[in-house]
């Protein structure tokens, strides 16, 4: 499923922790494999990706999400 989705970046999860965009609802997704770009904790930034609910992962923290785009939001 296709989401654009907004809201911050975040370090997340147990360990070295994983990549996560959290919504101002408080909605939050684990990014997967995100571009070194979006690598930034505080970034404010618009993804366009795909729900990746067939992936599993140890961090457990939302749903995947699949980054396709994204445009860094002022």
């Amino acid at each position: 499923m296709s989401l654009q989705v907004t809201g911050t970046i975040a370090r997340l999860g147990l360990g070295s922790g994983t990549w996560a965009l959290v919504t101002a609802t408080g909605e939050t997704y684990e990014l997967k494999d995100a571009p070194a770009a979006l690598k930034q904790v505080g970034l404010q930034v618009q993804i366009q990706g795909e729900l990746r609910p067939d992936v599993m992962t140890l961090a457990m923290i939302g749903p995947v999400l699949e980054v396709q785009s994204f445009t860094i939001v002022p």
